[in-house]
């Protein structure tokens, strides 16, 4: 017995959303059972049956050869042309792109390749291929955990015993990664040990795509914001150079060493301008320097760090530039805890260095601010992260104490309420604030070794994680922690603002008791001032009697 349905639609009808509605049952078949086949039914006893007949397996390893990719150009030219056309020549192009459009079998060809063409637009009107489905639903996320896992790893290619001391995502959201590797430490750098950092795309991790060759190791680098061929590197020895991938894995130019830094550049930023060729580097010797790459000869700029009022000059460990705050604005964390707020174009020159943020007990490793409320910042140093406002002196939220020691974190760019902390025990902290405060939503163990720098890229999907044993884990995060969540700005908003509230009125009231000690102790002087002078008096009063009665 067939059963079959037929199903006839017309062709414009193909494409569009099918409409779902609810209907009563259908009968579609009724099939009843044979009753003569049941006669024929035997029901078999139990039976226990062994078999040897069955190939024999054993389990074994195969070690195969991985598959490794290379990229190769190929060099194109323009080609097609009679031998009698110069194509290099653009009288003789014109002049033969004349002579064949008057040809017929020129036309012919034209309007049969038009036939073809039309029908495959029309079909493409009919059916929307480029149509998104669930354009402008804000999916909820909330009820999902948060996760987050390793979809690659990158080492150390030169084999040496290097960290990966920064890290930094292309500018254009592809899955190219640059990678510094150095040696941090004083004097550790062994004779013989790779200088070379190095390029990498995510999808092929067999081999870098470049190797970057400098005269010292790089300690910092960043792509450029305008032209994502150009790599700025800052370098162990203070010198501050960049590359052209164009051009190969050697410096197209570095800043002279007189001119340079006097310890590694630690970190540095790219500057909002037209040209996008200036930069600004910071070091521990206590300078943050200006440069323009069309002339790297001399600074353009310095400025010595040192807080307003004092003498002490404070190293640089890292740096925070966002234009959304500012083009002149930036800020500075210092070796000694201590985080300074500066202005490039201050009215008055020792503006420069304007507000102080102190608190830290350590060098602060980690200083950015938040991409949605650029007033508020985030710092990580000694065993905490700390939240701060601009406008206060005090942070506003700090982290619990760590029980090792916080080298680095980030915002996300697509989430306000969530942050990420690296610690020197190996493990990559996620913070969420929309769900909770105390603690992070998620510790992942990334690395058995200290971790050494963090990046995120610009879509919040997938994050590198540098480590001290020179490897770099790529890890992709789960939608709760990427997509916005409903109300998360508003929530956060007014956690910041409550915060802000609070240590106001904390502030307020310390400056009142600090005013009231004042006047008690003003107040408990001049009882004491008005006890002895009436001593005094009586004294004087006594003295005075006793020569009146022995005269």
């Amino acid at each position: 017995m067939e059963i079959y349905r037929q199903y006839a639609k017309q062709r414009r009808e193909f494409g569009r959303h099918p409409h779902f509605t609810d209907e009563g049952a259908e009968m579609l078949a009724d099939i009843r059972p044979n009753e003569e086949h049941a006669k024929d039914h035997i029901q078999r006893n139990p039976v226990t049956t062994v078999t040897q007949v069955v190939q024999e397996m054993s389990e074994h390893e195969v070690n195969t050869n991985p598959v490794v990719f290379t990229s190769k150009v190929m060099h194109h030219v323009e080609g097609g042309w009679p031998k009698e056309v110069d194509y290099t020549e653009a009288e003789h192009v014109i002049r033969y792109r004349k002579k064949v459009e008057k040809d017929e079998e020129y036309i012919k060809a034209v309007a049969a390749l038009g036939t073809s063409m039309e029908e495959l637009v029309k079909a493409n009107n009919a059916i929307d291929i480029y149509e998104e489905y669930f354009a402008g639903r804000n999916l909820d996320y909330s009820t999902e955990k948060p996760e987050a896992r390793t979809i690659a790893g990158l080492m150390d290619p030169s084999g040496s015993q290097r960290g990966a001391q920064y890290v930094c995502w292309h500018p254009d959201g592809s899955s190219r990664l640059a990678v510094a590797h150095s040696i941090l430490e004083f004097q550790k750098l062994q004779e013989g040990t790779s200088l070379s950092s190095y390029v990498w795309d995510v999808n092929n991790t067999t081999a870098p795509e470049l190797e970057l060759r400098p005269q010292s190791q790089l300690s910092s680098l960043n792509f450029n914001m305008k032209d994502g061929s150009l790599i700025g590197a800052g370098q162990y020895n203070g010198q501050f150079s960049f590359f052209d991938m164009r051009k190969g894995s050697a410096p197209v130019e570095a800043t002279p060493i007189e001119h340079s830094h006097r310890d590694p550049i630690y970190d540095f930023a790219w500057l909002q301008s037209k040209t996008g060729t200036e930069a600004m580097t910071a070091s521990t010797d206590g300078e943050v320097l200006w440069w323009d790459i069309r002339k790297l000869g001399e600074p353009t700029e310095t400025l010595t760090l040192k807080e307003r009022g004092g003498e002490t000059i404070l190293g640089a460990v890292c740096m925070e530039y966002n234009p959304a705050a500012g083009p002149t604005k930036f800020m500075v964390g210092t070796e000694s805890g201590t985080i300074i707020s500066c202005n490039r174009k201050a009215k008055n020159p020792q503006d420069r260095v304007g507000a102080a943020y102190p608190g830290h007990h350590g060098p602060v490793y980690g200083l950015v601010r938040n991409p949605f409320y650029p007033k508020y910042f985030l710092s990580i140093g000694d065993w905490t992260a700390r939240i701060w406002n601009e406008d206060l002196r005090t942070p506003i939220i700090v982290s619990k104490y760590h029980s090792s020691y916080l080298t680095g974190g980030r915002w996300s760019p697509t989430r306000p309420a969530v942050f990420f902390s690296i610690r020197a025990d190996g493990l990559l902290d996620i913070w969420d604030f929309f769900l909770k405060q105390n603690d992070p939503v998620l510790s992942l163990p990334v690395s058995s070794t200290s971790l050494t720098s963090f990046r995120i890229q610009e879509n919040g999907r997938v994050a590198a994680v540098g480590a001290r044993d020179g490897s770099t884990a790529i890890l992709q995060l789960a939608d709760s922690l990427v997509e916005m969540q409903p109300n998360e700005k508003q929530s956060l908003t007014s956690i910041l603002e409550r915060e802000t509230s609070r240590e106001k009125n904390l502030e307020k009231a310390m400056k009142e008791a600090k005013i009231r000690a004042r006047k008690e102790a003003s107040k408990g002087t001049e009882d004491a001032k008005k006890d002895a002078n009436e001593q005094e008096i009586k004294q004087l009063e006594d003295d005075f009697f006793k020569l009146t009665s022995a005269s």
